[in-house]
């Protein structure tokens, strides 16, 4: 009975290591989602963890300089300077005036560092004034 004792003992100190390790990795690869106005409300948190911060790109602001580019997100009255130098190309819906989505960390230096860019441009996917939406254009008709 004592033999079962010992290999029950490490059975539950492997599951336990096992868990631990689980729960440690989810919570340094977490990435809170925030808009320009919630990062300025975080305050010493935006230094902190890991973000995804949404907005529009800036009109005029987007500048290439060697593999980083810099471009300003804005919302409202609020605009946040972001710095991409990812692996990544930026994708074609990038531009003035889409809505993108910056992952990265803010850092002390007041220019959100992305590592990460999702861009969308919602007016590529809206339906001309006085046209059908593209997914009815689609149905067959009997």
């Amino acid at each position: 009975m004592k033999k079962y004792g010992k290999f029950a003992a490490l059975i539950v100190i492997i599951v336990g290591t096992l868990i631990w390790l689980a729960t440690a990795s989810i919570k340094d690869n977490q990435t809170y989602y925030k808009t320009v106005v919630e990062l300025g409300q975080m305050g010493d948190q935006a230094y902190v963890k890991r973000l995804r911060v949404a907005g529009d790109v800036g009109a005029g602001s987007i500048v290439r300089k060697g593999n980083a580019v810099e471009f300003v997100l804005v919302q409202e009255a609020l605009k946040v300077k972001v710095t991409y130098d990812g692996a990544e190309p930026l994708p074609d819906t990038f531009r003035d005036g889409a809505q993108a989505l910056a992952e990265g960390k803010m850092g002390r230096d007041g220019v959100f560092h992305a590592t990460r860019i999702q861009a969308k441009c919602a007016s590529k996917y809206e339906a001309k004034p006085g046209q059908k939406p593209a997914a009815d254009s689609n149905k067959a008709s009997f």
